[in-house]
């Protein structure tokens, strides 16, 4: 899997992983003006392109950085006027005002960035990447015909990279529209066009590599993969099918040197369009929220609850007074179906309940001990829910007797109210504080640390001593080798891990 830290802007750094684009192909090709595709692939996308280039824009950008100072007062080289390296003398050194010991300070610095995007809507919607235009304070589209207009922000969505801008054309502009990139198939053609390194009006041409990617740059990973060459300045630029439908948004690359190597990624069409919607009409996102924390059901996990296979999202956690703990889903609840979508996975269901509309209510089928049931919730606001979250406070609790004992190869303690304020640990997290891991011990394999707690042995909830030897010894009845355990750190984020008896 890619992780997040080594992507990097294919508008400002030549990273080893750029952001740039990716597709998704479209429906069955019914339209006349693909004639041209054969068996083999096409044999020219010239009158394709054509008809579409004059929708692709080139976006540019400028912000102004504050120059920290900081440079003696040095000879300032002399260069011709009109050379094309003032700019460059210019960056070096900075004509400002002289500080205090003979620093300059010089004036402030615009940086400045190119992107990619599309017009979705005649009178005048682009369409492009969130981090085309982050921090941007102007904001240029540039179009085909060489004509330029200034840009307002109308929204924009970190979690998808994508953003909304509006322009005020004199005369409609020239518009393309989504495609279904749930059709979209391996081996597909896709074209891009975009603004690869300033050279505006570029197309490529390849074919879907792969569908339904996730590459760990955000919540909601469901990229589609192309070899048709994206480079740094195609951020979001559009991905067409052969029917001229933008199947997706280029996004992303893989590449060691900055430049394509055939590994591509773009957002979606079927994801970005109501992205889009709620940025065109909110300026946000209106995303549905379940209030749950979840986990992966491993093979390990799914063995020790009896399942024939690993399947669903395990619920780690519950929001206090959220949609899911208000209509009974409990921690140790997997996940199964929602809103009658099958979760083969845990990724797939932060996709569906976003996807889903707020105050909507739905059946969540559920696995709990065994038996399955159908729980009905309904569904909040995600970005309510963060605001939540980042608002919980945690509190004191009453004085319980302490007691200590050793087992799974850890030192468990029952709660008591100098322990919880020692640890900070809230009143509402209830179990056993582990006070040590045995070293060698299976515990420790598993990565159980000091001061966590135990909330649940074999989906049982446990807060005495007397709860755990119980719980262990009817699982040690059942034949069970092994013991999922339901462990908390002391702020309340929780994880299943799965211990032998030993």
């Amino acid at each position: 899997m890619i992780s997040r830290n080594i992507f990097k802007s294919a508008l400002k750094l030549p990273a080893v992983f750029a952001l740039a684009t990716a597709l998704v192909a479209a429906p069955s090709i019914t339209s006349p003006s693909t004639s041209y595709v054969h068996a083999q692939g096409p044999a020219s996308v010239a009158d394709l392109a054509e008809g579409l280039m004059s929708s692709v824009v080139n976006i540019s950008t400028s912000q102004k950085v504050a120059d920290r100072g900081g440079r003696k007062n040095l000879p300032i080289p002399q260069v011709p006027d009109g050379s094309p390296f003032q700019e460059f003398f210019d960056d070096l050194f900075p004509r400002g005002e002289e500080g205090e010991n003979g620093n300059r300070r010089g004036s402030p610095k615009t940086r400045s960035s190119l992107g990619s995007g599309f017009v979705l809507d005649a009178s005048g919607i682009i369409i492009t990447n969130n981090h085309v235009i982050a921090d941007a304070d102007e904001i240029t589209v540039n179009f085909s015909d060489g004509s330029k207009l200034d840009a307002e922000l109308v929204g924009t969505d970190p979690k998808t990279d994508i953003a909304v801008l509006r322009v005020k054309p004199e005369t409609p502009l020239t518009a393309v529209s989504f495609g279904n990139s749930d059709k979209a198939r391996i081996g597909d053609w896709v074209m891009a066009i975009g603004n690869p390194f300033g050279l505006g009006g570029t197309v490529t041409l390849g074919i879907v590599s792969a569908v339904g990617r996730d590459i760990s740059s955000g919540p909601y990973d469901n990229f589609i993969q192309t070899d048709a060459s994206i480079n740094r300045g195609n951020s979001g630029g559009p991905l067409f099918n052969m029917a001229g439908e933008v199947v997706g948004i280029n996004t992303a690359i893989i590449s060691p040197s900055g430049g394509s190597i055939g590994i591509g990624f773009s957002i979606p069409a079927n994801l970005a369009t109501k992205v889009v919607d709620q940025l065109v009409e909110f300026g946000e996102t209106r995303r549905g929220w379940l209030g749950v924390q979840i986990q992966t059901v491993t093979d390990e996990i799914a063995e020790s609850l009896g399942l024939d296979k690993a399947s669903g999202a395990l619920v780690s956690g519950v929001v206090k007074d959220g949609p899911a703990e208000k209509s009974g889903v409990l921690s140790g609840d997997i996940i199964l179906e929602f809103d009658g979508k099958t979760v083969e996975e845990m990724r797939d269901l932060p996709i569906i309940v976003a996807d889903t509309a707020v105050e909507k209510e739905v059946d969540v089928l559920v696995l709990r001990k065994g038996k399955k049931q159908t729980i009905g919730v309904t569904l909040g606001r995600l970005e309510d829910g963060e605001k939540k979250l980042a608002s919980l406070s945690t509190g004191k609790a009453e004085e319980e007797e302490l007691a200590t004992k050793s087992l799974l190869g850890m030192q468990l303690s029952e709660l008591n109210d100098k322990v919880r304020e020692e640890g900070k640990i809230g009143k509402d997290l209830k179990g056993l504080l582990i006070t040590e891991v045995d070293s060698g011990s299976a515990a420790q394999d598993k990565g159980i640390q000091k001061g966590e707690i135990i909330v649940q042995i074999g989906q049982e909830p446990v807060e005495t001593l007397t709860d755990a030897e119980k719980q262990l010894a009817d699982l040690k009845d059942q034949g069970r080798k092994n013991a999922l355990l339901m462990v908390a750190s002391p702020t309340g984020d929780i994880r299943f891990v799965v211990v032998v008896i030993e």
